[in-house]
Formats: structure tokens, C-alpha cells, sequence
């Protein structure tokens, strides 16, 4: 059967299925149907979880051994097959078929991955998983239906808004459901029982109407040295909290340090990234920054944080923006201006 992500929960209610498919490129909403799939089969009493992650030279015989094997704890597990944006091919395909061709109930078997184009629903292996339980497909939520979803959220934690300020919150996060659910429980955190108004919005969200943090990191990983720093100088020249902004740039070079020395004892890049619990979405750019950067570079990034940190305490007389926008072109791909700053 196909489900909207909406129904899930109701349709979840009535009975737990064998087999679930959540695909699409909204992470929140993608992310929000596994976990509720995961909570259901605790509340059922499976506890066991096996995570089978779809990289190159996956053996597809993992998956008819999970099936079949029975477990140490428990009668029953839940199998997570992370297809990731991995490509189905015929041998595959086939595999996949022919486990639910057997499934009785005993296992849950949990299939997510990217979108999926039209082909790709007709295929054989997703009728195969539609016909032996649900697929879940999510879609982007649209501009203008933003407002609403804001207003669905904030009311399942009983928050209260006026529609101005709904609308002032979907206008500052453009269509990121992360940064409205972000703000959302932020707001709820300031706000408590009060009626949230537009005024409470405008001074508590940070507007992402041109450039945020997460753009300039992304691009930053893309290899985009002018659009990150661009973005870099919009931010400072609007007033950003600059040891906010260092430390979400921090966050990502650290995972980026620990997934190259995985790289360098021999780990492949799928395991290095799930390990740093990488999004699907963002796996991408972590594979074009680690194909430029190793762990010695990474390394010298974040040292170089650390004299950002201590300039913008006015523990040193170095100029934290300048050390900032080398930081951000190098992070880029691009060379440290002078040696004083790659020291």
C-alpha cells in the first residue's frame, strides 16, 4: 500500500507491517517516518536492530542471511536495509525480491533511500515491497503550504501563533524544514504558554531570506571558495554571532578530520560517513571535501579555529575575520593567504 508520511502513524496503530519503504530527498520528514517505524516495533517488542548499509561491493546475500538467521535476544528484529542513493540493478533487485517473497511477520524489514524517480516506482522491487507492505514517498513541502505545516508542528507541542507570525517564520527559513523545526522548538523554549506573536518571531529567528551558516558551510564543501565568502561577509556585515557561526564550521571539520583518518587506516568512505551520522542528502559534499583535504589539512583547519576562537575573545591581536575568510577559502580548496595565517 502507499502511504502519505501523515498517515503513517494511524496506519501504524492498527497493525505493524512486514515491510517499509521511506523514500525521498526531505530529511526532517524521511528521518521523522524511520524513527516512528523504529518506535512502533519497540512498543511491539523488537528490540534487536540490524543495519545493512548499501555501499559498493555490497554482498546482497547479507540480506537473505538476516532473514533467515534467528536472533541471540529476541524472536524477532527489525532489518534496516539503507539503500542510501545507491542504484538497484537487476541482481539486486532480484535478491530483494526474492526475500519478500518469504516474509512472514517474523522480521521488519526497513528500506530507505533517496528520491526515486518515476522508473523507479514501476520497477519490480518497489511493487514487490508495495504489494508485501507500504511505501512511503515524501515529497518537498511547497512554499505555499509552509505555513500550514508550521502551524500542524507548533500545535503537536501545543504552541500557540498568530498567522502573521507563522508567515514571518516560513519567509526567515525559506522552505528548510531542519531550520523551521529548529526555530520551532526554540520559539517553544522562549515562549512557553504565550501566544507566539510576529514580533517575537522577528527579533528570535535569525532571517535566511540571502545567506546562513548552513549555505556558507555547504558551499564551503562544494569547492564554492567566492559564494561561501560572499555569504561569509553578508553575515559578519549583518551582525552574525561570529562564535556561533565558527563553531557550526568547527562541527563540520572535526566530522570531516574523523571521516579522513577512518580513509587513512583503510575504512571505506560509506562507513566513515555513517559513522559521523552523515546525512544521505550531504554525503556528496563530504566526498568532494575529502577528495581534497586530508587529515594533515583538516587538522591545520582546526587549529586555525582555535586562533579565530581566541582572536574573537580579544585573547590575541589577530583579526578574527581575516583568519575567518581564510578559514572558509580553505575549507574551499583554496590556499591561506600568507604565511603568517598557515602557520
Amino acid at each position: 500500500m502507499k502511504l502519505r508520511p501523515e498517515q503513517l502513524a494511524a496506519q501504524l496503530d492498527k497493525s505493524l507491517l512486514s515491510v517499509y519503504l521511506v523514500c525521498g530527498d526531505e530529511l526532517l520528514i524521511t528521518q521523522e517516518c524511520c524513527d516512528t517505524i523504529r518506535q512502533h516495533c519497540r512498543q511491539q517488542g523488537i528490540h534487536e536492530r540490524e543495519v545493512l548499509n548499501v555501499e559498493r561491493g555490497f554482498d546482497w546475500g547479507q540480506l537473505i542471511d538476516s532473514g533467515q538467521s534467528m536472533s541471540l535476544f529476541a524472536e524477532r528484529k527489525l532489518i534496516e536495509l539503507r539503500l542510501g542513493n545507491s542504484k538497484m540493478d537487476q541482481k539486486s533487485s532480484a535478491i530483494l525480491q526474492e526475500y519478500l517473497k518469504n516474509v512472514d511477520g517474523s522480521n521488519i524489514l526497513l528500506v530507505s533511500c533517496g528520491k526515486l524517480d518515476s522508473r523507479s516506482m514501476n520497477s519490480k522491487w518497489v511493487k514487490a515491497l508495495d504489494a508485501a507492505g507500504a511505501v512511503i514517498q515524501v515529497w518537498p513541502i511547497e512554499r505555499q503550504h509552509l505555513g500550514n505545516w508550521i502551524m500542524q508542528r507548533m500545535r503537536s507541542i501545543d504552541l500557540k501563533a498568530e498567522p502573521d507570525a507563522v508567515q514571518l517564520l516560513a519567509d526567515r527559513v525559506e522552505g528548510n524544514l531542519l531550520a523551521a523545526d529548529q526555530e520551532i522548538s526554540k520559539l517553544k523554549i522562549l515562549a512557553g504558554d504565550r501566544t507566539i506573536t510576529a514580533e517575537v518571531v522577528a527579533s528570535a529567528v535569525a532571517s535566511s531570506a540571502r545567506y546562513d551558516i548552513f549555505k556558507l558551510i555547504d558551499a564551503a564543501l562544494a569547492g564554492q571558495a567566492g559564494s561561501a565568502l560572499q555569504m561569509l561577509n553578508s553575515l559578519l556585515a549583518e551582525g552574525g554571532e561570529e562564535i556561533a557561526m565558527l563553531g557550526a564550521i568547527v562541527r563540520e571539520i572535526r566530522g570531516l578530520y574523523a571521516c579522513a583518518k577512518m580513509l587513512e587506516q583503510g575504512q571505506s568512505i560509506d562507513k566513515a560517513l555513517d559513522s559521523q551520522r552523515v546525512w544521505d542528502k550531504r554525503k556528496g559534499l563530504y566526498k568532494n571535501t575529502l577528495r581534497r583535504l586530508k587529515s594533515r589539512q583538516l587538522g591545520a583547519l582546526l587549529q586555525l579555529a582555535t586562533r579565530i576562537d581566541a582572536a574573537q575573545k580579544g585573547q590575541s591581536d589577530e583579526n578574527a575575520q581575516l583568519l575567518f575568510s581564510n578559514l572558509v577559502s580553505a575549507l574551499a580548496g583554496q590556499r591561506l593567504i600568507g604565511s603568517s595565517l598557515a602557520r
